[in-house]
């Protein structure tokens, strides 16, 4: 295998590290990243629950009351007795139409909000493994295109649903498609494509995109006051995506792995006159290769070193806690998914919240997102992905237990608290950030989809949960926040054990994941750099010593 590979190598070299080819494919991906940020957080606006009141008034006779109004909840009616609202009035300033107000997603049933937006978020969890796992076992490009279609389907679809729970089920499918499959794929597909040199770049791309998709999820919101156009419009956005079967290319490293190395070599030859390349393929160099791994195919196995036949492997999932090292990545790395998520989204489902309007909030809350972005492209090839991705965690994990501390009700305090927040999702948007870059340079081409599609499927599994934690300020206004800190405290310092990636090859086969990064943490590094330096001082001295003694 490891010639093999190294053919490959050999062959996408060619390529060099971002040409027109790259840029042309890359630009069609990237589209899903968009979608998916768009698609996540539609709830925000679609069933936003405005600032709302008791409605006491009579239906009987308008002119009198039921009671007096206690809070939004609660009132007293005429016998002084506590008695739960059953009607409310709704501020419309910013929201004239929503889900919410249809429904009532207030007090008592405050709980159907929080399991709409996890129903989504429980369909990408469902989405990103098995979609993940496709991907790895029938091809990155059939996989991205089947979830754009059905993101448009369901995207349009969600907003005629007129039932509660038919709307619930339509939610979950929704996210099946809405941001796991394009994306998650999308990413792959560019990871595999351009040179180590520009995976940063573009994997931040990614994140960039899918905050200008948070973005627009707020312009859209602003503009558009009828929920079901709005959710219908935000549903269109994934028509961009219906012309890529023809556009968009397989990823010529699956192609490889999986044997189907003429069309892999198709593809390569392809993008090389795309990129005005005068490099030809010697096609009769690889004939051999290319009739060991098509003939493997098709028996189901491959020849091995030693000449017998050995069976085709089809990985998966499980195949992440065979073995010792790869097992311990991979359960750090989920629990890094998984707190990058609770904060990220935590933060994000609560600028609602924050003072002033709610669409500037929503706004500026994808915008902050992009300078972190820029600093860890400036920072990430520089100082490395693992101190860079927990040092981005221990400060949103700190940003967020601070922004539970403070009094709103003080002088300034409001104004601070929006801060506060907002640094806080910078930083955790940067961190989550990495962690896609991360992953896949972790894994190795035969596990990377499934990798990234179990780490989301962990961030999706969070995701799900958050809406669920964020009722526990009905008990105390601070805990949510406090969870959500903590959380990325401890997986910010875990992360340190992950060896890193920088300058490194991506591993090809499941024996390069394994052995790839093995007693590599950040302890051990810098452990050994101190006795380099410690060693070398002990030189230096001895260098100056030596003639000193001598003339003494």
């Amino acid at each position: 295998m490891g010639s093999v590979d190294g053919e490959l190598e050999e062959i996408m070299s060619h390529l060099g590290e971002f040409g027109k080819y790259q840029a042309w494919q890359f630009s069609l991906h990237v589209i899903g990243g968009l979608t998916a940020g768009l698609h996540m957080l539609t709830l925000m606006t679609v069933a936003a629950v405005p600032s709302h009141s008791c409605d006491l008034s009579d239906l009987h006779d308008p002119n009198t009351t039921l009671g007096q109004p206690l809070d939004s909840c609660r009132y007293l009616d005429a016998d002084n007795r506590t008695r739960a609202c059953q009607a409310w009035i709704y501020d419309t300033s910013y929201y004239e139409s929503s889900r919410a107000i249809e429904w009532n997603f207030v007090c008592s049933r405050r709980w159907m909000g929080a399991v709409a937006q996890s129903a989504y978020m429980f369909g990408v969890f469902v989405g990103a493994v098995t979609l993940g796992s496709m991907a790895d076992k029938y091809g990155r490009k059939i996989i991205f295109y089947v979830s754009s279609v059905c993101q448009l389907i369901f995207g349009v679809l969600v907003a005629a649903v007129p039932e509660y729970y038919t709307f619930l089920v339509v939610r979950f499918l929704y996210g099946i498609f809405g941001s796991a499959g394009a994306y998650i794929t999308g990413f792959v597909l560019t990871m595999e494509l351009v040179g180590p040199s520009k995976r940063t770049v573009c994997g931040m791309m990614f994140q960039v995109a899918f905050a200008a998709g948070f973005m627009l999820v707020a312009a859209w919101g602003a503009i558009i006051k009828d929920r079901f156009w709005l959710q219908v419009t935000y549903g269109l956005h994934s028509a961009l995506l219906l012309g890529h079967w023809w556009l968009m290319d397989e990823s010529p490293r699956w192609l490889w792995a999986q044997g189907r190395v003429t069309e892999a070599l198709d593809i390569v030859q392809r993008a090389l006159r795309f990129n005005s390349s005068p490099v030809q393929l010697n096609l009769a160099k690889y004939s051999g290769t290319t009739e060991e791994r098509v003939n493997g195919t098709r028996s189901g196995s491959i020849s091995g070193p030693d000449g017998e036949q050995q069976q085709q492997n089809s990985y998966g999932a499980t195949d992440l806690l065979k073995t010792p090292n790869l097992r311990l990545k991979t359960l750090n790395v989920c629990l890094n998914w998984f707190a990058n998520s609770i904060v990220y989204y935590g933060l994000s489902l609560n600028t609602g919240n924050l003072v002033g309007n709610p669409y500037l909030m929503m706004f500026l809350s994808g915008l902050v997102e992009i300078p972190s972005y820029v600093l860890c492209i400036l920072l990430m090839d520089r100082v490395g992905r693992r101190a860079l991705i927990s040092a981005l965690m221990l400060v949103g994990g700190i940003c967020c237990i601070s922004a539970a501390s403070i009094d709103k009700d003080e002088p300034g305090m409001a104004v601070y608290s929006v801060v506060v927040v907002l640094f806080g999702k910078a930083c955790i948007a940067g961190s989550f950030a990495i962690v896609y870059n991360y992953t896949a340079e972790l894994f190795p081409t035969v596990l990377r989809n499934t990798a990234l599609g179990v780490g989301s499927m962990c961030a999706r599994l969070s995701g799900a949960l958050t809406p669920m934690i964020m009722l526990l300020d009905s008990f105390d206004p601070k805990v949510p926040a406090t969870v959500f800190g903590f959380v990325a405290l401890l997986a910010g310092f875990l992360v340190l054990y992950l060896p890193e990636t920088l300058n490194q090859p991506m591993p090809e086969t499941l024996e390069d994941g394994e052995n790839f990064g093995r007693g590599d943490t950040c302890f051990t590094t810098c452990f050994k750099r101190k006795v380099r330096d410690k060693q070398a001082y002990e030189v230096a001295l001895q260098k100056i010593d030596e003639p000193v003694y001598q003339k003494c």
